[in-house]
């Protein structure tokens, strides 16, 4: 599988290595297959055909030779793969590019520039990168064609702060906001005010030239400007992000200069609208529930009957690992409300709300996972599986974890407290040393969470 990595497939033995060894080999598997199905390199192949000059997108057709020139831009999780898909497509017919990745990430293209910058907090080579997309963007004209790939992710790797508004500003907004428990429309909203790229400037420098999105979406109900924010119209307005200010009281917390843009900002500093008129096209070549699809699909494969609960789950990863894990026993014990073997399957974006500075490392999928863990405890024939697709659960190294009802037993039996680690939000230590975490790197994807519940 292409999406797949070394890392990845040397963590499969010890992950199936202690506890019900079935189940976790099948939740591997089904692992395996979901962020297969969700790669938009794949995706783009499927979507995208180029005979002669006739470029066709879906249901759309584009003359290439009507066009000057042809730029690629990308910026986000999942940007990487739909480069190299556009890339081998179109070849030496694009004239330029600019691709900013995260840390750790790999592209080799040949005809695009890339950088790397920091995510989930910006760092220097974030502004260096939106400065550099601006100016590519500045470049062209109505008889060019801007094919985009802006991801999941790209608020963070794209840091250009209003005037009067610094980088460090913006820094520090962004970890602020990380740790309020605000969710992903509430944090955009409050980013793209702040911001001369997001929210639809990049796609103003940008049109007329025919702009053509191509993204993969890591939100609840793919909302294009919350997924590929800089090159889509904004729903989002200043009202919005002073209500986030508001409701996770941050205005004392914040910079005073963006507290300060934020309080005053009105209809001449709001975000483009709509761009009616304007050749702008938009495709969501893999859907944020394309994991929890491929997971159902793999699933029933082996043998289990699928149900996907929700692709919507939102709230505190703790919450709602423990509600998992709950109806987890209910299937275990009395065989309701479906009949096993079954996989429960869900997806979404969990938060975790810090409210100290005496936090430890882990992410929601990990944190959802212990959570889960102390729920089943003892029980043989269940199995949970929470990963973030992009390969980077919060800040730690791990795209998320596989737990079973022996899980907790094994951690205390080696001095370690689970409670105490969901606590004070430190789980990675612990699931590291269970050989617990799911390790992949960069997987190339970056949809909604998934979220695996196996019952044998």
């Amino acid at each position: 599988m292409d999406i797949a990595v070394q890392q990845y497939i040397r963590n499969r033995e010890r992950l199936s290595g202690h506890g019900n060894a079935s189940l976790r080999e099948a939740a591997i598997d089904i692992l395996d297959h979901a962020l297969w199905e969700a790669d938009p390199y794949h995706a783009v192949k499927a979507l995208m055909r180029l005979e002669g000059d006739k470029l066709t997108i879906g249901d759309r057709e584009w003359d290439l030779s009507a066009f000057e020139r042809i730029f690629v831009l990308g910026a986000g999780k999942a940007s990487r793969r739909i480069g190299e898909a556009l890339e081998e497509i179109l070849g030496d017919r694009i004239d330029d590019g600019v691709f900013v990745l995260k840390h750790g990430d790999r592209a080799e293209y040949r005809h695009a520039r890339v950088i790397y910058a920091s995510h989930p907090v910006p760092d220097e080579n974030s502004f260096q990168g939106a400065r550099l997309l601006m100016s590519l963007a500045s470049q062209t004209t109505e008889r060019d064609l801007v094919l985009a790939a802006i991801t999941g992710g790209s608020s963070a790797l794209l840091a250009l702060p209003v005037e009067g508004v610094s980088f460090r500003d913006i820094q520090e907004v962004n970890r602020l906001l990380l740790l309020s428990g605000a969710n992903i429309f509430q944090i955009n909203a409050v980013r793209k005010h702040l911001s001369r790229i997001k929210g639809g400037w990049l796609a103003k420098a940008i049109l007329p030239a025919t702009l053509i999105n191509l993204t993969v979406s890591d939100v609840v109900g793919d909302a294009l400007d919350y997924i590929t924010g800089p090159t889509v119209p904004d729903t989002s307005t200043f009202e919005d992000a002073r209500a986030v200010l508001d409701e996770y009281e941050l205005w004392d917390a914040f910079p005073p200069a963006a507290s300060s843009y934020l309080r005053a900002g009105g209809e001449a500093q709001e975000t483009p609208k709509h761009f009616k008129g304007l050749p702008l096209y938009s495709y969501v070549v893999v859907p944020g529930d394309a994991a929890c699809q491929g997971a159902a699909r793999r699933a029933e494969a082996l043998g289990f009957s699928p149900f996907i609960l929700t692709t919507m789950l939102g709230g505190e990863a703790r919450d709602t690992g423990l509600f998992f894990g709950a109806i987890g026993k209910e299937l275990a014990q009395f065989g309701r409300p479906f009949k096993p073997p079954c996989a429960l399957i869900v997806g979404g974006e969990n938060v975790v709300t810090i409210r100290s500075d005496n936090r430890g490392d882990g992410g929601p999928n990990q944190e959802f996972a212990l959570a889960g863990a102390l729920e089943i405890e003892s029980i043989e024939k269940l199995a949970i599986a929470a990963v973030d697709t992009d390969g980077i659960d919060g800040a730690s190294e791990a795209a998320g974890a596989l737990v079973d009802g022996a899980s907790c037993a094994a951690a205390r039996a080696l001095g370690m407290d689970p409670r105490a680690a969901l606590r004070s939000h430190d789980v990675h230590p612990l699931l590291d040393r269970l050989d617990d975490t799911v390790v992949t790197g960069p997987t190339g994807t970056n949809v909604n969470d998934l979220k695996l519940l196996l019952v044998s």
